[in-house]
């Protein structure tokens, strides 16, 4: 039986976007339907995959043997960078694997700069959110130029950009960017690779909120107005990643936890990837 937690919901145009979510990034596709229907089950109702993945037919299995309406649960996945070129078939290939007529967001994974396509796969996005395909349409892992470029190409700005974010890598100036341009910020590796739960701040803020490390971290985000989706393969991590809607941080807390900020990354720089 599902769990129904009030979760935030963010307005992304006419879409509404639930403020928290599970990833399924290197979740083995035998153990997906398993981690995604126990998430659904605690209450978690947006689903973050991607082609790359190689999850997306497993994550649908799951969405549709948990025993929701289709309209209770929020479906993201993404566009591989070597389907630049083919962003419409890579789409209708994805909804295939889902079992899906439409997802609710459909992203650019990484802009690949060096191949120069992700204008042109932009408004193969455009085209295909027309269609009927996707009910709204983003990007991923856009520096501020890149967004720049494909607004001033197409007149059309993304609902939202999912970068790295975490207490080690805040990212100021392109949240700064996605605020003046109406953006939502999604955060991908929330909490560092666990490195922030690990930090004598957040254990001493936490201790003081009767919370774990990582509900501080996850509460951080949620107080910045990130949609954000941790992962994690235990039952009950899952249950304690979702459990922060009971408590609030302290202006002072949050400026802290944002003072940890060394421009670390865990994962690739967007500039030269791909």
């Amino acid at each position: 039986m599902a769990t129904s937690i009030e979760i935030p919901k963010l307005s992304i145009g006419d879409v509404e976007i639930p403020q928290f979510g599970l990833g399924v990034f290197q979740v083995p596709p035998d153990e997906t339907v398993e981690n995604v229907t126990t998430a659904i089950e605690a209450g978690y109702r947006h689903i973050d995959t991607a082609a790359a993945y190689g999850n997306e037919t497993e994550v649908g299995e799951a969405v549709r043997g948990c025993g929701l309406a289709r309209d209770e649960l929020f479906i993201t996945t993404k566009l591989w960078n070597d389907d630049q070129h083919r962003a419409r078939a890579a789409l209708e290939e994805s909804l295939e694997r889902l079992g899906l007529d439409f997802v609710d967001l459909y992203l650019i994974h990484w802009p690949a700069p060096a191949q120069d396509r992700y204008v042109e796969t932009w408004q193969a996005l455009i085209e295909a959110r027309e269609a009927g395909l996707a009910r709204a349409i983003g990007v991923s892992n856009f520096q501020p130029a890149h967004l720049r470029r494909i607004v001033d190409a197409t007149g059309v700005t993304p609902a939202v950009n999912q970068i790295e974010l975490h207490p080690y890598l805040v990212q100021a100036e392109l949240r700064r960017e996605h605020a003046e341009r109406g953006i939502v910020t999604e955060a991908w590796s929330p909490l560092a690779k666990a490195k922030a739960t690990q930090d004598p701040v957040v254990d001493e803020i936490a201790s003081a909120h009767g919370k774990t490390p990582g509900q501080v971290v996850l509460r951080w985000h949620i107080q910045l107005g990130n949609v954000v989706f941790p992962k994690s393969m235990s039952p009950e991590r899952l249950r304690q990643n979702i459990d922060v809607f009971d408590f609030e941080l302290s202006e002072d807390d949050m400026g802290r936890i944002e003072a940890l900020d060394r421009g670390e990354r865990t994962g690739p720089n967007p500039d030269t990837f791909g």
